[in-house]
């Protein structure tokens, strides 16, 4: 499974059988997740088209709920909180198992 993340995430939390890239590398492509933060909503929303396949998801960290609102409006498909983000492969999972199988 691809993965693009739009903010800095350590790559270590990830599950070795995940291709995870960095937006900024510029090597990124066919992602089937993309992660975002509050910070890189509008970087995403301009290049989401370019790194990610047609049918792909997106999952966006939140610090507070101030930051949801904002994502609400910009139809992102998954949340994870910030200080929940060693948990990042089981929402991996999960969202794979309902938006992409």
């Amino acid at each position: 499974m691809n993965i693009v993340t739009f903010c800095e995430i350590d790559e270590s939390l990830f599950n070795p059988e995940f291709k995870v890239e960095y937006f900024h590398t510029g090597s990124a492509s066919n992602a089937d997740i993309a992660i975002i933060d509050i910070n890189s909503i509008f970087e995403f929303e301009e290049n989401k088209t370019k790194v990610c396949k047609e049918k792909f998801v997106s999952i966006a960290i939140i610090e507070d709920e101030s930051d949801y609102d904002a994502f609400k409006n910009f139809g992102i498909d998954a949340w994870i909180k910030s200080s929940d983000i060693s948990q990042i492969n089981n929402i991996i999972n999960l969202v794979n198992k309902r938006f992409l199988s």
